[in-house]
């Protein structure tokens, strides 16, 4: 399962930052690595509720994906930086020891594993609306679980060249 091997990758990466690397901010407007963990895990769980709010569902719609939806499932995020709107930019947790946070990803595992076998059974017309992709099934719900973690490797690589060492 490959959305599984990128997130234990993020997991067993926890343990080479000292709390201290976890928690710097190299700048005011700048995440610190352990802000970055906090939100890749915020946003696994709101996806995956979405996904399950999909399998409880028993209206169908029609509506899908957005343009950009389209391609950000086929091709991935694009290799920019986006910018939240204010309301949901509040900055994530930057409190969390290594073990809180290896804790908090391992629920977003077990989540993704209970769900990995049941989630093509879920009538793919059954669909939750995402404020920017669209109308997505649970299937694409799931699958934006791991496209987000891909897409913060970059931000990843970036908070690791900026630690103190």
């Amino acid at each position: 399962m490959r959305e599984l091997r990128l997130i234990n990758t993020y997991k067993n990466e926890l343990q080479n930052y000292s709390l201290e690397q976890l928690r710097y901010k190299s700048e005011e407007a700048v995440w610190s690595l352990g802000q970055m963990y906090d939100h890749l895990i915020l946003v696994s769980h709101s996806y995956l509720d979405n996904m399950e709010t999909c399998s409880a569902l028993n209206e169908v719609q029609h509506l899908g994906k957005t343009e950009f939806a389209e391609k950000l499932f086929k091709f991935g995020f694009p290799p920019v930086k986006f910018k939240l709107p204010d309301e949901l930019n509040t900055p994530p947790n930057n409190s969390d020891s290594n073990d809180k946070l290896t804790s908090r990803i391992d629920q977003v595992i077990l989540r993704l594993n209970q769900w990995e076998f049941k989630v093509d059974d879920i009538n793919p017309n059954y669909k939750v609306e995402h404020m920017s992709f669209g109308w997505l099934n649970a299937r694409e719900w799931y699958d934006l679980v791991e496209l987000h973690f891909h897409h913060h490797l970059r931000q990843k690589e970036e908070l690791e060249q900026r630690l103190v060492k």
